[in-house]
Order: structure tokens, then C-alpha cells, then sequence
């Protein structure tokens, strides 16, 4: 289709066949006027997916055990809090890589079909045939510390989105926010300005709200405790998705804003971890 008849004008092809099909073509590919097809690939099916499996993966312990451990109903809740929160703050997926900057190929639509709801529910699938009693203190330590850590990730891009939407006058975190007026080139040769943000949750890390989205991905996992790698396979290979994706948002970025991104970077010089990396 983006060879052929592409959706809209920011559509190219790499020259290579093999390319364009992995990395796709189109940026905002769509079926008609109103089927997008990141929306459904993206949102609809892979984030519904993974909460329907996540639920089914109860319903299956129940059927072999009858009953389903509180291990699985940690997992579960959490899992399901953190789908809530995403739908919640859907307005503000528009933002971000995967939207705005991905194109549609093989490579994010297979993934979010398929990869999301058969991997990021793992820990749940494992737990089915390897119930964990934690008891309740347990319990309420990890649904707790897991549950801040969503939080924490809605409200760092929360405080971005709020930023944005007014200008740089919104307040972060009780005061007035700190940051860069950049400017920038399109292809088109036209200069456009915008705001890096360098206080609140993102004045301690560029890319800090993915240290709370690997916590809270491990304290859904953590249920099954450590008796077998299987159920931390996620939580790795998340660890090395948010880490890929903070350095080509760099390099995009280091590419787009020039002097003013080595400023923010000046400002803010920690890329993930605040203190580590």
C-alpha cells in the first residue's frame, strides 16, 4: 500500500524491498478515512489483547487447581492497572516514538499483534502451572511499590503533556518549570520553535519514566520469585527495548535540535538512570 497507494504524503521508501517491509513506509497508514492501522495494531488489539490474556490466564489456574493464588492475582492486578493507566493517558501515546515517529511496518505491527500479548504476559502464563503462595505481607509490599510505579510513570508523561499543552506554563512539581527554547529546521526549510522540559521527573534523567516502567514490569514478574529464568525473559527484553529507544530518541533528537540538545544535555546529563547512565 505505501508503494502504491499511501495513505497520505509522509510515505517514502528506502529503495530496498526488504526494508521497507520490516521498517514500513507510512507513518499514519490508514483503511478508509477512519481505520488507522497503528491505532488498532498499537492500542485496540495489542493492549486489549494483553489484558483479556492476562485474565485468562487466571480463569486457566482456576481450572487446574481450583482456586488461583494470590501470586497470580498480584501479577494480574497489576498488569491490568498498568493497561488502565495506558487507555487512560491514551491522548498522550500520540506523542510518543511509536506514533510519531515508527513507521508502520513489520517490524511494530507483527510486534504489537503478537509480540505484546504472547510476551508481556509471560510471568502470567509461567504462573499458571507454577503457583506461588506469597502470603499477605508480601502481597501488599509488591501490589503497593508496583501500583507506585505505574503511578510514577503516568505522572512523569502527564507532567510532559501538561507542559506542552500550555506552552511551559504549567507548574511542575509546585513551581515554575525550567527550560530550553529551541529551534529547529523541517525538510521543508520552514523554522519552527520548541520547549525541552528540564525540571520535575525529567530534570533528573531525559528518559527517567522508563526506570518506572521496568520497576513495574519486575514487580508483576517478581510473584514467581527466582526458581526459573522463563518468567524474567520479559523484563530483560524490556530493559533492552527502553534502552535501544532512549538512544535513537537521542540520536533523533541530537540530529533535530543541534546546539540546543547538547544544552539540554549539559543541563540534564543522565540518560535513563539519574547518577548511573
Amino acid at each position: 500500500m505505501g508503494h502504491l497507494a499511501p495513505s497520505s504524503t509522509d510515505s517514502g521508501s528506502s529503495g530496498n524491498i526488504i526494508i521497507d517491509f520490516y521498517w514500513g513506509m507510512e507513518l499514519y497508514p490508514r483503511i478508509g478515512k477512519y481505520f488507522d492501522i497503528k491505532v488498532f495494531t498499537n492500542c485496540r488489539f495489542g493492549m486489549m489483547s494483553w489484558a483479556v490474556l492476562a485474565l485468562t490466564y487466571c480463569i486457566k489456574q482456576y481450572e487446574e487447581n481450583g482456586k488461583v493464588a494470590d501470586s497470580m492475582l498480584v501479577n494480574t492486578t497489576l498488569m491490568l492497572v498498568y493497561v488502565t493507566k495506558f487507555f487512560w493517558w491514551e491522548a498522550g501515546y500520540w506523542n510518543t516514538m511509536d506514533i510519531a515517529h515508527d513507521r508502520a511496518g513489520f517490524y511494530i505491527c507483527w510486534g504489537c499483534l503478537v509480540w505484546v500479548p504472547s510476551v508481556y504476559t509471560s510471568p502470567g502464563m509461567y504462573l499458571v502451572n507454577h503457583p506461588v503462595n506469597l502470603g499477605t505481607q508480601l502481597v501488599l509490599f509488591i501490589l503497593v511499590a508496583g501500583i507506585m510505579c505505574i503511578y510514577i510513570n503516568y505522572d512523569c508523561d502527564r507532567q510532559s503533556q501538561e507542559f506542552r499543552r500550555t506552552n511551559g506554563k504549567s507548574l511542575v512539581w509546585g513551581k515554575a518549570p525550567s527550560k530550553i527554547e529551541a529551534s529547529y529546521t523541517t525538510a521543508s526549510g520552514e523554522t519552527k520553535r520548541s520547549l525541552l522540559l528540564t525540571s520535575g521527573w525529567w530534570g533528573l534523567a531525559r528518559h527517567f519514566h522508563y526506570v518506572p516502567e521496568i520497576l513495574a514490569a519486575f514487580f508483576w514478574t517478581v510473584p514467581a520469585l527466582f526458581n526459573h529464568f522463563l518468567p524474567y525473559f520479559y523484563v530483560i527484553f524490556l530493559i533492552i527495548l527502553l534502552f535501544d529507544r532512549a538512544k535513537r530518541d537521542d540520536d533523533r533528537c541530537r540530529s533535530k535540535y543541534g546546539k540546543y540538545w547538547k544544552l539540554y544535555c549539559d543541563r540534564v546529563p543522565y540518560r535513563i538512570i539519574p547518577g548511573i547512565y
